[in-house]
């Protein structure tokens, strides 16, 4: 009988063991068993969907799953995030998005997330510079003559974006505020949709992501005019700086960032995080970005984190100055 007992508690315990262990999310030596989803939080098109589906190619050869790319657009690129944010703690759901995951908490009342605490910053991508275009229909081809036709017809120029919040938008903001220059703001859902209206001259201009823009400046569809790096790119050589053609000090910087849950186990981030400075380096992927003016970035876990927080402070002060709101 105790042997029957002892024996009952010893299977008991060893039941118990594995229902225990069963709850343990996965080591990084386990990780990954199966495709990773890469949310990438807008429309088909431009910059954050070709960054990610470069991305996710590479990395899915670096860490020997499928790294699959998934638009869910929506809000601002809220809705993907969102998602993720709430995904189990896993590491297979990860989010690609742009500095709108730090505009829009100042932007909206309440948010469905919290950027710091239900989210991990994984590693910054890549960045790039923007560029200003305009439509062939206003007749004029360089910087200097936007700025006089825009003085001269106040309210006049219309400029699209990929959203309200937006760093398309939010530089279109920043510029008004510098020129003092009066513009209507026509946000459209993506930068993508934008350039059918921008082609036809429903809009006048607009900041843009080089990826978005440069199948249509490559073929004269829309004229580029200035860039907002430091320097000019490789792919905008006899374009501008916006500090070159008159305007000091205006630098935005376009980055790409990957998110994933909070509480995501310590060994598995540090694989994707891992994993994806590793793609980073691929000759191919470099190639494939430097065509689109984009410079890979990647950084450790702590460097992300501290960036995406300086980056809200920057854009926090752009908004709350300009008094955008999604409310």
């Amino acid at each position: 009988m105790r042997r029957f007992a002892c024996g009952a508690r010893i299977a008991l315990g060893a039941a118990l063991a594995v229902a225990v262990l069963s709850t343990v999310p996965a080591r990084a030596a386990d990780y990954p068993t199966r495709p990773i989803h890469l949310i990438l939080p807008f429309q088909p098109g431009g910059f954050v969907d070709f960054s990610g589906r470069v991305l996710g190619q590479k990395l899915g050869e670096v860490l020997g799953q499928p790294v699959i790319p998934e638009n869910r657009p929506g809000a601002g690129g809220i809705v993907g995030v969102d998602y993720v944010a709430h995904s189990a703690p896993d590491g297979y759901n990860v989010v690609l998005i742009d500095p709108s995951i730090v505009a829009n908490p100042t932007l909206r009342k309440s948010m469905p997330y919290d950027v710091f605490k239900d989210l991990v910053t994984v590693s910054i991508i890549n960045a790039s510079p923007e560029v200003l275009v305009i439509t062939p229909q206003l007749g004029i081809k360089t910087y200097a003559e936007l700025v006089a036709y825009g003085k001269a017809n106040p309210g006049k120029l219309n400029y699209g974006s990929a959203g309200v919040g937006t760093t398309p938008h939010l530089a279109g903001e920043m510029w008004k505020a510098r020129t003092g220059i009066e513009a209507t703001h026509v946000p459209y859902k993506g930068i993508g949709p934008s350039y059918v209206d921008l082609m036809s001259g429903k809009i006048q201009m607009e900041f843009s992501s080089m990826a978005g823009a440069l199948p249509f400046t490559s073929k004269g569809s829309v004229i580029a005019v200035a860039t907002t790096g430091a320097k000019r790119p490789d792919v905008y050589p006899d374009i501008p700086t916006m500090e070159e053609a008159g305007l000091p000090g205006f630098e935005i910087d376009l980055w790409l960032g990957a998110y994933g849950p909070a509480k995501m186990p310590p060994d598995v981030l540090a694989t994707l995080n891992r994993g994806i400075a590793k793609a980073l380096q691929d000759d191919d992927l470099k190639k494939a970005y430097a065509k689109f003016g984009l410079t890979p970035r990647g950084t450790s876990v702590a460097e992300g984190a501290a960036f995406t927080r300086s980056e809200y402070e920057k854009w926090k002060k752009v908004i709350l100055d300009a008094h955008i709101s999604l409310d």
